[in-house]
C-alpha cells in the first residue's frame, strides 16, 4: 500500500492526495513536517513534502508522483489518450505551478503565517501573476473541465492551487485576481466542489487551516 507523507496544509500534498482518491488507489496518510532532520532526509532527499513510500521505495516531487501513479495505476486514467492532448494537460499543470503558484509563494509568509513582505516584492509578484493568469485564461477551456470535457490531472492541480491563488491575492491585494482575470473560474469551482473526492481534500485542508487560525 502507498504511504502518502506530508500535511494537508500543502497544496502539493493535496494535489497528490486528490489524484490518489480519484484513481481509487488505497493509501495511508502519515503526517510529516518538512525539515532538514537526517531521518527525514533519508526518506525525502531535500526534506520536502509530499513524498510517497511504495513497495519499491520512496518517491518525491509531486508531479513525478502523479506521473508514476498514472503509469502504475492506469485503470482510471487522469491524462488523455491522445499524445498531444496529454501534452496540453501537462502544459496546463506546468503553467499553473511555475508561472503563477511559484510566484505567489513569495507572499505566503504574509498571507498565511503572520509575517510581512515588502511592497517592492508585492508589486513584482503582482506583475508576474497578472501575466501568468492572462496566459492561463488563454489555455483553459472550462468545457466543463479545465482541459476539456473530461476530468484530468490538470483539474486535480487547478483545484488546490486556485484556492491558494484566490486567498493570497485577496489578502495581499484586496481582490481575487484569479476570478477577476478568469471569471469562468467561479462556475468551475462550484462544479468541482460537488465531487466527493474534492470535498474530502478540502475538508481535511480546511481543518488544518482552522486549527492554525488562518480561516474561520
Amino acid at each position: 500500500m502507498i504511504n502518502l507523507c506530508g500535511i494537508s496544509l500543502s497544496n502539493y500534498y493535496n494535489k497528490t492526495k486528490l489524484v490518489l482518491l480519484e484513481k481509487g488507489i488505497e493509501f495511508n496518510e502519515e503526517k510529516v513536517i518538512p525539515s532538514q532532520d537526517p531521518a527525514l532526509l533519508a526518506r525525502s532527499p531535500l526534506g520536502k513534502i509530499p513524498f510517497i513510500e511504495t513497495e519499491h521505495g520512496t518517491l518525491s516531487e509531486s508531479q513525478v508522483i502523479l506521473e508514476y501513479l498514472e503509469e502504475t495505476y492506469p485503470e482510471v486514467p487522469l491524462y488523455p489518450n491522445d499524445s498531444f492532448q496529454r501534452a496540453k494537460c501537462r502544459e496546463l499543470i506546468q503553467h499553473i505551478e511555475l508561472n503563477i503558484e511559484l510566484q505567489l509563494r513569495r507572499l505566503y509568509k504574509e498571507a498565511f503565517f503572520g509575517g510581512t513582505v515588502s511592497d517592492e516584492t508585492k508589486a513584482e509578484v503582482k506583475e508576474k501573476v497578472d501575466v501568468g493568469l492572462a496566459g492561463l485564461a488563454r489555455l483553459t477551456q472550462f468545457s466543463p473541465f479545465i482541459a476539456g470535457d473530461t476530468f484530468t490531472a490538470a483539474d486535480c492541480v487547478a483545484i488546490v492551487h486556485f484556492f491558494m491563488i484566490s486567498v493570497t491575492t485577496q489578502k495581499i491585494y484586496g481582490a481575487d485576481k484569479l476570478v477577476e482575470i478568469i471569471p469562468a473560474v467561479t462556475a468551475y469551482n462550484e462544479m468541482v466542489a460537488t465531487r466527493v473526492t474534492v470535498q474530502k481534500v478540502v475538508a481535511d485542508r480546511n481543518a488544518v487551516l482552522m486549527a492554525m487560525g488562518i480561516i474561520k
